[in-house]
């Protein structure tokens, strides 16, 4: 290795995101001594930064509606623990459904949530229009709503996670490449970055989109797979009634919810291929107007003011991969969020922690462990966007 420097730690974090902080905070505040943190660039320049902040634990996964539910309680302590201010908006989050496959699905999933002590309902279109102004009802059967739902801001969690690990004692190094992980007989032995090597028994990779290649350098298949995303923004709204929920066209994924003076819009693109397409493209403008037009037609008025693209990690049945590897030991994973990683962040980086000391977490992601693709133990998630 020549020159470069070597240090130790007891636990490496690869990525710096929403995730990668987390698990850096919530292992230091438990006591870990030496973790180390790495990220190649800025932190939460990979997908944190460009996500659209929504919060939520409206899903049709028990373990997801769990974690996104838990996630809402530490989001709304957030400028207590860790102590940063995030801009959070509980303005609801609203499935506009006009499919009676979907109807019946939202409604299996609402019962569930309801079970699990979420507060979310089905309503009816009347009251879908009254909760969101903007939308038109044309075609919709029903809508399924839930309160305490929301967004805030991505950076800002990014930072009071970063702020926090320091404070008890984690070490963050941005500029910082993971290039190889050393193992010998089963067990990690060191990783090795662009700015030395760093001597560890362990490493969690939370390395977003880019984490298949992390667990490729330790012998570990993660099979996550990155896709472009894009949002845009409009110019100010003056006449916009609020507060404006997080409105979902289910059928078509356009979205909506306020940002400033004005709104986030974004979609998916059915013919997006998978890969690091990290530029904005204007391909998928005319498939978003057309949902515009069709669902909150007075948007097409209110002109784009700029927006961005960044990378959803998919995974095969669109869950995540939580877990410790069963051949590579103390190599754990946390990735592959399939775009809910943002609002699961506090949550998992509790999971992650458990995980690591040996403790049963609060609730079981046995089924989210990577080894579920290989027994074709498939968990869908219904409510992705």
């Amino acid at each position: 290795m020549g020159t470069e420097a070597e240090t130790e730690a007891d636990v490496v974090v690869i990525g710096g995101g929403v995730m990668g902080t987390s698990i850096a905070f919530h292992l230091a505040e438990a006591g870990v001594r030496r973790v180390v943190l790495v990220e190649r660039d800025a932190l939460g320049s990979g997908s944190t930064c460009r996500a659209a902040g929504g919060v939520r634990a409206q899903f049709s996964d028990e373990v997801n509606i769990r974690l996104g539910a838990r996630s809402l309680e530490a989001f709304a302590r957030f400028s207590r623990r860790p102590g940063q201010e995030i801009d959070l908006h509980r303005v609801g989050y609203l499935f506009l459904l006009s499919r009676p496959e979907d109807v019946a699905a939202f409604e299996a999933g609402v019962a569930l949530q309801n079970e699990l002590g979420v507060p979310s309902r089905m309503v009816s279109v009347a009251e879908a229009r009254r909760l969101s102004p903007l939308i038109v009802p044309d075609g919709l059967l029903a809508a399924a709503f839930s309160p305490d739902d929301g967004h805030c801001t991505p950076e800002s969690v990014v930072l009071g996670y970063a702020t926090g690990a320091r404070r008890h004692g984690a070490a963050i190094r941005t500029g910082c490449e993971v290039v190889g992980i050393e193992t010998g007989g089963g067990e990690i032995r060191a990783v090795r970055t662009t700015r030395g090597r760093i001597r560890t028994p362990a490493v969690v990779c939370a390395a977003g989109a880019w984490s298949a290649a992390v667990g490729r350098m330790a012998g570990v298949d993660l099979p996550v797979e990155p896709l472009r995303r894009q949002i845009v923004f409009t110019g100010p709204l003056p006449d916009l009634p609020r507060p404006v929920p997080m409105t979902i066209d289910f059928a078509t994924s356009f979205y909506f919810h306020a940002e400033g003076e004005g709104l986030m819009l974004g979609m998916s693109d059915p013919e997006e291929r998978p890969g690091f397409h990290l530029s904005r493209s204007d391909a998928w403008l005319p498939r978003l107007a057309e949902a515009i037009g069709a669902r909150a037609p007075r948007l097409l008025d209110a002109g784009l003011t700029g927006g961005w693209a960044g990378l959803y990690e998919m995974t095969p049945d669109h869950n995540a991969l939580i877990g410790e590897d069963a051949s590579v030991s103390r190599f754990l994973y946390a990735a592959g969020f399939s775009g809910h990683g943002f609002l699961q962040g506090p949550a998992v980086g509790e999971v992650v922690r458990d995980l690591y000391l040996g403790r049963a977490p609060f609730t079981d992601v046995a089924p989210l462990n990577a080894a579920r693709f290989a027994g074709d133990a498939l968990r869908p998630e219904n409510n992705c966007v």
